[in-house]
């Protein structure tokens, strides 16, 4: 049986009213990445956004299928830096001088092994990741966006228990001397949780514009920023760790200013990143709302 040709529109159609179009593409493509991440390989549930430029003013519109069929390779070799860039180069060599840009957006949940404080327990915490790269008339490039959640205790709250504390002991031992083993009974004590200063889950939203540099390792550029801002929120964990966690919280009592500072010295440090853009939010438990910074380097 003789094959028959099947229609094909978009090469065949006459345009009424030839245009360029910036970006032309899909969304929402399914694929499987694998990463290096802490020493070894693992692969990761994607969702990819791909585009094309649309350059030719009288073709009916891109060769779609192509798109998918270029995505579909990163399921078969690592995903890094290299295999982008070739990526979107082949992309483009598929339009057949339709375009000559391309863009790819990879968003996926990057799972982290962690270690507890001191007791040796480990965990896992997932951390969510967007790379984003181009390739345009001007080359190569490639922006990273990726969330990172921590624990904050603010400083005026503690201080404002440190006072209750402080009329409590005034109020209880009223005479000049205290013995030391009625103290620490007391504290011990329930009557001794006089106040706590009150602490909330935090996030850092980061973007960074890498360029063409070499990209970071993700898991040890995670466990940076995290020991940045210095009060990374914590997986499994024992009694031990949880108490741990309280001193560490303590010794870093911070506004979303100070979070907010500590991470713009640190991403200043770090010569592979051109240009970044964060905002730091504080999900209070004092208040109904939150407390933000947004900086950016240029």
């Amino acid at each position: 049986m003789q094959s028959r040709v099947l229609p094909d529109v978009t090469s065949d159609s006459v345009i009424d009213a030839p245009s360029l179009l910036k970006w032309v593409g899909m969304e929402g493509i399914a694929v499987p990445i694998t990463l290096s991440l802490q020493d070894k390989q693992q692969i990761f549930a994607a969702k990819a956004k791909v585009y094309v430029s649309l350059e030719k003013a009288d073709a009916k519109g891109i060769h779609m299928s192509r798109l998918h069929f270029a995505i579909n390779q990163l399921a078969e070799q690592e995903c890094n830096k290299e295999t982008i860039a070739t990526l979107l180069n082949e992309i483009i060599e598929s339009q057949n001088g339709i375009g000559f840009e391309a863009k790819l957006e990879l968003t996926f949940d990057a799972l982290l092994k962690k270690p507890a404080l001191l007791s040796g327990e480990s965990g896992f915490q997932s951390y969510p990741i967007t790379i984003n790269a181009e390739k345009t008339s001007k080359g190569f490039s490639c922006k990273l966006d990726l969330t990172i959640p921590y624990s904050s205790t603010c400083p005026c709250s503690a201080s404002l228990a440190r006072q209750l504390y402080a009329d409590a002991i005034n109020s209880k031992y009223q005479n000049e001397m205290i013995e030391k083993s009625d103290l620490l009974e007391w504290i011990e004590s329930p009557e001794g949780t006089v106040a706590t200063p009150h602490s909330q889950r935090s996030f850092a939203y980061i973007q960074l514009c890498v360029g063409d540099n070499d990209w970071p390792e993700f898991s040890k550029f995670i466990f940076n920023l995290e020991g940045i801002i210095g009060t990374p929120v914590q997986t499994a964990v024992k009694r031990i760790d949880e108490q741990a966690f309280a001193k560490l919280n303590a010794e870093n009592l911070m506004f979303c200013e100070d979070a907010a500072r500590n991470l713009k010295r640190g991403l200043d440090t770090m010569s592979f990143i051109e240009d970044y853009w964060f905002k730091v939010e504080h999900q209070e438990s004092l208040h109904a709302h939150n407390a933000v910074v947004i900086d950016q380097k240029f």
